[in-house]
């Protein structure tokens, strides 16, 4: 299989947000290798309940738990901020459900954040599950600084919820978007498409109507392990290219633009936190499974450093998580893989000055067979993904790999 939704390495799990376009670089440019770190990334894996497709890090809340969770948080806060120069543009809670925290564990974690590590000066993002959401509630978000929602619609046909597992129905749903952005905030909403029987048309017509500025839709895909896999649960490959390629129609119709592979966003609302994970830029990850992207601590032959947290128990321990060193080739390939995500591509010549490598010189080879086979398009020094690329980048990608 080589959809570009699957296989996504967890550190590029994307997370959902926007942005004022006067203050983002092109997407083309590069960051600078300097080793300030401007987004972070915190992981709250408490849900009410386990969705059948999820095979992220999540967990029901026991006695206790929460309470050991916020108060390693604040000890890892302080860790980075006493490792890292950090001036933050951009704050991710996301999940897990952290709109789950009740309102006294939400105020604790945020003022962990702002004691530690600072608050972003471009955007804050949280995501929601559309039953925690009442006025009140939204309130206290935004006061705590939260300007951005993300919140888990992922379809608003009862029946489709249902055989999804979640535990709101399409009432609460629009009933939340509704109160969010009545509230203040700018609000993005979250699609699975492909789901047997779902009506597409319907869904994207009535989140459009709702007046989100942003969505982000993803095929359904049945992970191992998961409740659906052992159930025996399938999508087609072919519903999930047909859902793929419809919901680009539609959307675009509506006029959102498709500015990555599974986002889209009417104009000023790109996602400012994912531009980051895409343009391969420096962040932290706190929080149990949070993974990070880091500088190289001084070491002249290495760009970076990703690092993903353990699961909840052995990170209350103050347990190391996995490192991934990054040379120049690993940082090409991570850039490559996460900017051809991005409409507008990756250039070149930025890439080849922030890694050292002659990027069009030694990947001469995979360039030109996926320019060849119609999945990657060269306009200057531009390196864009196809529309045929986006669905096969996976494989574009794996060509990079093996040179």
């Amino acid at each position: 299989m080589t959809n570009a939704l699957k296989a996504i390495p967890a550190y590029l799990s994307p997370a959902r947000c926007t942005y004022t376009p006067e203050v983002i670089a092109p997407v083309s440019s590069l960051p600078s290798l300097d080793s300030t770190i401007r987004h972070l990334y915190v992981h709250v894996p408490f849900c009410p309940s386990i969705c059948p497709y999820c095979d992220f890090h999540v967990l029901t809340r026991r006695a206790g738990l929460v309470e050991a969770y916020l108060e390693r948080v604040e000890t890892e806060a302080a860790e980075l901020a006493a490792r890292y120069d950090i001036d933050l543009d951009t704050v991710y809670l996301g999940g897990g459900t952290p709109s789950f925290l009740r309102d006294a564990e939400i105020t604790a974690l945020v003022g962990s954040v702002r004691r530690h590590l600072g608050w972003g000066k471009v955007e804050n993002t949280l995501e929601i599950n559309p039953g925690t959401v009442n006025p009140e509630r939204a309130a206290l978000w935004r006061g705590l600084g939260i300007d951005r929602a993300s919140v888990g619609v992922q379809c608003l046909d009862d029946a489709t919820l249902k055989f999804l597992g979640r535990t709101h129905d399409s009432a609460q749903a629009k009933a939340a978007v509704t109160t969010l952005i009545d509230a203040g905030f700018r609000v993005s909403g979250d699609l699975i498409t492909a789901v047997p029987g779902q009506p597409l048309e319907a869904d994207i017509a009535g989140l459009v109507a709702l007046g989100v500025g942003h969505i982000s839709a993803y095929t359904l895909t049945i992970e191992p392990g998961t409740e659906f896999a052992r159930r025996g649960v399938t999508v087609e490959e072919d519903d999930e290219r047909a859902g793929f390629e419809r919901t680009e129609e539609l959307l675009t119709a509506h006029g959102f633009d498709r500015y990555e592979i599974s986002n889209y966003a009417r104009p000023g609302q790109q996602s400012r936190h994912n531009l980051a994970y895409w343009g391969n830029r420096f962040y932290l990850g706190l929080g149990p499974g949070a993974a990070g992207h880091y500088p190289a601590a001084g070491e002249a032959e290495l760009l970076g450093q990703r690092r993903t947290n353990p699961h909840l128990h052995e990170w209350l321990t103050g347990a190391e998580g996995e490192a991934q060193p990054i040379d120049a080739e690993e940082y090409v390939t991570d850039a490559l893989f996460m900017g051809l995500r991005v409409q507008r591509g990756i250039s070149l010549s930025d890439l080849t000055r922030r890694s050292g490598l002659d990027v069009e010189s030694r990947y001469a080879k995979p360039i030109k067979a996926n320019l060849a086979r119609g999945l990657l398009a060269l306009e200057g020094d531009t390196l864009r993904a196809t529309p045929q690329g986006w669905w096969a980048l996976n494989k574009v990608i794996t060509d990079f790999l093996e040179g």
